[in-house]
């Protein structure tokens, strides 16, 4: 018979006669603690009357490193047996020494005694050594969801285990997945939702079928014991299922194939669901009325531990004698029933209760523990944030001050510019002069565009080493200014007559810089720009051309949310009778939202259009219209 592409002699070597092949109790242990299917050829008292060999003559040599490894041998033994007393004795005799063990030693200790408290019912005994076992570092949280289980509160262990353990699965781990599922299938059960228990048990019995036939990945041959192994598990856990359904006939073939693969795959060790899945295939015999097989699987070598499968297997019993005539006996399994009841402690239920309430406070102080810590960590991060946000801050003061500066440079260049128109004017009958001063000033409006561009760049450079948000928008708004007032300077040295700036062609150059600095906006725009024939001085200039930066800027950045093709711009600029000028700018886009007027004293954007408008002498309106907004003003 194959399993899976494997042969199943293949998987059932002499592990017994290796172990004892093996030179010192270091390899011994390593070997045993390795191997899952150790006792498939020899049973566990075999392995256990060989330890008790080799500890006595460590004992004896006084070689306490050997006694420690024997010792531990010893207690997995009489666990494995179901003697879970006797195993917890030794580990709690080894957990008094555990300060002087290494950590793979401290490891299998407080394992060994967290399964036996499992096992014992002692709930708060496995509380503390799961406590201990997060103190010294061997796991980074405590779970508590199989501890609620076994004391009934199925639904809160299933809720906390799909809490810790989903996150933990990777997606390609198909066995890891089966585990999970079938644990989920199981406090399903439990808790007696019985269709969406077998669901989970269905996909867990599916995913081992893809784990064994997933040929990529090299699997041991424990790794294939311990699969098949939970495939039995899986199988009683589905034949299980349709007994609480009633449906016992659908039910027998999952149970036989069940007890068939966990003897074989779990030889040598008392197993709970062994117990259990004989016991349930029983009784579908019973309610079957093949009362032979009934009788065979409750006269197999049944020795349950659990009180619950005492009074069930006296249960079968008398219900087998019940039915086929043997009253005397059924009574006397009945009885033995009762006594087995009268004989529990009244005040059971009691300690159930203290126990559960026990773990809920250690639960409850473990999670206030985990949120103190989170909360710590918390405040750390919010510190660094407002560490940064400091730095961030004093970086966009120095670059507040740095374009003060380039602002005072500006202002004296002209200055500088309207010192020399005044020359100019005065000594006009000095043609060399003239000439020279024409040269000297388109020089000076060169040197500054480029003085101008190097600002631009260096806030290019510093928005690529900023990562906060708003730093960079705050950069960029600064870069898409200062060219602005380059391009005016450009303009003025490209021009014949240094006095006035033609405006079309300056609108135009401006928009283009715009457009290139919002690379991601604006090219489907239709802009008209209607200023033909209109010049201003560098005076009007300046403050017009960053009023118009803005509001060009935050058509981009926001009138148009999805770059539609139909958006419009409207750039209107004349001069009217008296030598007045009037500007309009409107566009269809999204309009104004509704706090604008709340916003304004806050938003640095339209602070400073109205503080240009101020240097106009002029006051910059605004008007909503049914499709986006319009901005005007007249201007001497």
């Amino acid at each position: 018979m194959k399993i899976q592409g494997q042969e199943v002699d293949s998987l059932l070597e002499n592990h017994f006669q290796e172990f004892q092949n093996l030179p010192d109790s270091k390899t011994r242990s390593e070997f045993f603690f390795g191997n899952s299917n150790r006792y498939t050829l020899n049973p566990a008292y075999d392995w256990l009357d060989s330890v008790n060999i080799y500890l006595n003559t460590a004992e004896k040599e006084n070689d306490s490193t050997s006694i420690i490894d024997y010792q531990l041998m010893q207690s997995q033994i009489y666990y494995d047996l179901g003697d879970y007393e006797k195993s917890l004795a030794i580990a709690k005799e080894l957990y008094d020494r555990i300060d002087d063990f290494k950590m793979k030693v401290k490891t299998l200790v407080l394992d060994l005694m967290d399964s036996n408290y499992a096992k014992l019912e002692l709930y708060d005994k496995q509380i503390e050594v799961r406590r201990y076992k997060r103190e010294i570092g061997i796991t980074n949280n405590i779970s508590f969801y199989d501890i609620y289980s076994s004391l009934g509160q199925h639904r809160k262990a299933m809720t906390d285990y799909m809490t810790e353990e989903k996150k933990n699965i990777e997606e390609g781990d198909f066995l890891g997945q089966a585990i999970y599922n079938n644990n989920i299938g199981n406090y399903l059960r439990l808790d007696k939702s019985t269709p969406t228990a077998l669901s989970y048990f269905n996909k867990a019995k599916a995913l081992i079928d893809v784990y064994f036939s997933d040929v990529i990945k090299v699997k041991t041959k424990n790794e294939i014991v311990e699969a098949n192994y939970l495939k039995g598990v899986v199988l009683g856990n589905i034949g299980k299922c349709h007994v609480q359904l009633k449906e016992y006939e659908e039910a027998v073939p999952y149970l036989e194939e069940s007890i068939e693969t966990i003897k074989k795959y779990n030889s040598g060790k008392f197993s709970t669901d062994l117990v259990e899945n004989t016991l349930e295939i029983a009784e579908c015999y019973l309610q079957l009325n093949d009362f032979d097989k009934a009788t065979d699987y409750l006269s197999d070598d049944l020795t349950p531990i659990r009180i619950e499968n005492v009074l069930k297997k006296n249960r079968l019993y008398a219900a087998y004698y019940d039915r086929t005539g043997d009253y005397k006996s059924a009574i006397m399994y009945l009885k033995r029933n009762n006594r087995i009841r009268d004989s529990l402690d009244v005040n059971a239920t009691n300690i159930k209760s203290q126990q559960l309430e026990s773990v809920l406070s250690q639960d409850l102080e473990y999670s206030r523990k985990m949120m103190e810590e989170q909360k710590a960590d918390l405040e750390k991060s919010r510190n660094e944030i407002s560490e940064m946000d400091e730095r961030i801050s004093l970086v966009f003061i120095s670059l507040i001050f740095t374009l003060l500066g380039f602002a005072g440079l500006v202002y004296a260049y002209l200055k500088s510019i309207k010192n020399q128109r005044l020359i100019a004017e005065q000594k006009h009958f000095i043609e060399n002069s003239l000439i020279e001063k024409d040269s000297l000033l388109k020089e000076i409006h060169h040197r500054v565009k480029n003085n101008l561009q190097m600002v631009s760049s260096l806030l290019s450079l510093q928005t690529k080493n900023t990562r906060s948000k708003a730093a960079i928008v705050a950069l960029e708004e600064g870069k898409s200014r200062v060219k602005a007032m380059a391009l005016i300077h450009q303009k003025l040295y490209q021009n014949d007559d240094l006095s006035v700036i033609e405006m079309q062609g300056y609108i135009e150059s401006l928009i283009n810089s715009v457009q290139s600095v919002y690379k991601k906006g604006g090219h489907n725009i239709n802009i008209t720009i209607d200023a033909e024939g209109v010049e201003l001085d560098i005076d009007r200039a300046i403050p017009f051309g960053l009023i118009l930066n803005e509001l060009v800027s935050n058509s981009f950045k926001y009138a148009f949310p999805h770059d539609e093709e139909n958006g419009k711009i409207y750039i209107h600029l004349r001069k009217t009778a008296g030598q007045e000028g009037f500007f309009e700018y409107t566009d269809n886009g999204v309009g104004l939202p509704e706090d604008t007027e709340e916003r304004a004293n806050s938003s640095m954007g339209i602070r400073l259009m109205n503080r240009l408008a101020n240097q106009l002498q002029t006051t910059l309106n605004t008007d909503r219209t049914t499709e986006g907004v319009r901005f005007w003003f007249n201007f001497k």
